[in-house]
């Protein structure tokens, strides 16, 4: 599960254009929208596009996103659950 959560801030870095930050600076529990991170719906709708590209996942229903989208692990979660790649 650990190199699955670095593999994910690795692309959110990359694919959010968060030179920044690395892969240590970000907290696999902090909210990543509002406080924490600080992502914005844009950000959301590249997330998706990671999930889709990278891990073969399509969210059917926008409304699962905002629990999924929570946190790095979250997500990470979600995908080890759901992916296809």
């Amino acid at each position: 599960m650990e190199e699955l959560i670095l593999e994910f801030k690795k692309h959110l870095i990359e694919e959010l254009n968060l030179e920044d930050l690395n892969p240590e600076n970000i907290d696999n529990d902090a909210p990543l929208f509002g406080e924490g991170l600080g992502l914005d719906s844009i950000d959301a709708l590249e997330i998706l596009l990671i999930l889709e590209r990278k891990y073969g996942i399509k969210l059917r229903n926008s409304a699962d996103a905002k629990a999924i989208f929570k946190s790095v692990r979250t997500i990470a979660e979600y995908i080890r659950d759901n992916r296809q790649k």
